[in-house]
């Protein structure tokens, strides 16, 4: 069934399902509530109902959802007693075996956090941005120009995975004719093995993350001895905090960097043509107002979601909200449910993209473990429809997306699209 588009009337049974299930059987997390888009009631029901909420038995073990939005933040930014560290299960529902963890910046708790994230903080302040920009908008013109018009073709491959591989490969100075390997390697380490996966075992995927970290291994020797230039790679092999990483935490820093990189943008990307597509009253307001874009990026980052979820471990027994969380119970907090909390964010079933305050959203976290490379993400967006609008009058979305197996990475796979001839 993975992959096939389900009938409308088998997906609304399994939107209901959510009002007549017991709560105690609620699993929110099951990867094919997102792959069929059926997850919302789910949340919907927890946010009303249960909104600190214990999951006994899932493909993931026992877990805890926290699905308001204001309750996430209180999560976020409580690290004496909820840790992100990789050696207590890291910062996704799924567990990993512990001798395959990887630590990276993303998955260590204060002080330690601080050093890493700020060796590669450089790339992303105000004035490499615009340096960027100039890159980011050339590229963006040849790949819209270069789509076919009056035929079907597929927008998340053709746009999506192209401009946000091109801008990994420049910001690792990553060889560009290997561009694509990076956009596999962010596929395989967010992937749910299995037979219908982008890989069967865990075995195949530990296989392609190992030659991951030896091709970045040889990039590295390169740049230790070349002087510090801009790129990722560079500051890491050249930062005090970052240039005596082991394996693991080298290699759990790239793999977060790609991700990062990758998943946020793409997805987002793909998720604004769909939404526009759904929404074309917002569509039509947009091609007649462009500086609506300003406001449009940060309400589609939100209404997409991107990263459905990040996970705490908690260090201590705690109560929370009238919950006993245990320690060493697993916490997540869902993204995906707080941008969509009546309480934190009016109207929020709504796609309106000149919204008040578009930025009131959970989609890059919060607090100190805010995605670092936001500005760029949101930079990216900003000009792919900036060259858009400037082009074509209207894409046209012309089928159901595919969505992604997996409760972590909220994305599509594929999106037909036709461009009028």
């Amino acid at each position: 069934m993975h992959g096939t588009i389900e009938s409308a009337a088998k997906l609304d049974a399994l939107r209901e399902r959510a009002t007549t299930l017991p709560l105690e059987q609620f699993d929110p997390g099951d990867p094919e509530l997102f792959r069929t888009d059926t997850f919302w009631p789910y949340f919907d029901r927890l946010r009303r109902e249960d909104p600190v909420h214990y999951c006994k038995d899932s493909m993931f073990g026992p877990y805890w959802s926290v699905t308001r939005y204001n309750d996430i933040m209180e999560i976020e930014t409580n690290h004496s007693v909820f840790s992100s560290a990789s050696s207590l299960g890291g910062i996704t529902i799924r567990d990993i075996d512990p001798d395959l963890r990887r630590e990276s910046f993303i998955s260590m708790d204060p002080p330690r956090h601080a050093a890493q994230r700020k060796t590669v903080a450089p790339m992303f302040t105000p004035t490499h941005l615009d340096n960027l920009a100039l890159n980011i908008r050339k590229r963006s013109a040849e790949c819209l120009d270069n789509l076919p018009r009056g035929e079907v073709f597929d927008w998340v491959d053709r746009v999506s995975i192209e401009l946000t591989t091109q801008m990994l490969a420049v910001l690792f100075d990553f060889p560009w004719e290997d561009r694509r390997k990076l956009t596999r390697w962010s596929d395989i380490a967010t992937t749910i093995p299995g037979p219908d996966g982008l890989v069967a075992t865990e075995d195949e995927r530990q296989a392609e993350l190992t030659e991951c970290a030896g091709y970045f291994a040889r990039l590295w020797k390169e740049r230790i001895a070349q002087p510090p230039k801009s790129d990722l790679l560079s500051m890491m092999a050249h930062g005090a905090a970052t240039r005596d990483m082991d394996a693991k935490n080298f290699l759990g820093n790239l793999v977060l960097l790609i991700v990062g990189g990758n998943d946020t943008t793409r997805n987002t990307m793909s998720g604004s043509l769909h939404a526009l597509s759904q929404h074309p009253e917002q569509y039509r307001k947009l091609r007649e107002n462009p500086a609506l874009l300003d406001s449009f990026v940060p309400e589609v980052i939100r209404w997409q979601t991107p990263l459905a979820h990040m996970r705490r471990t908690a260090l201590a027994d705690f109560e929370f909200r009238g919950k006993e969380i245990k320690k060493g119970d697993k916490v997540v907090m869902w993204y995906v449910s707080g941008n969509r909390d009546e309480e934190a964010i009016e109207r929020p079933y709504e796609f309106i993209i000149d919204r008040a305050r578009p930025r009131t959203h959970l989609s890059f976290g919060f607090g100190i473990h805010r995605c670092v490379g936001l500005r760029l993400a949101e930079l990216q967006l900003k000009i792919i429809w900036e060259e858009i609008l400037k082009r074509f009058d209207h894409i046209d979305v012309v089928g159901e997306p595919k969505r992604v197996y997996s409760s972590f990475v909220k994305g599509l796979e594929e999106l037909p699209v036709k461009i009028a001839a």
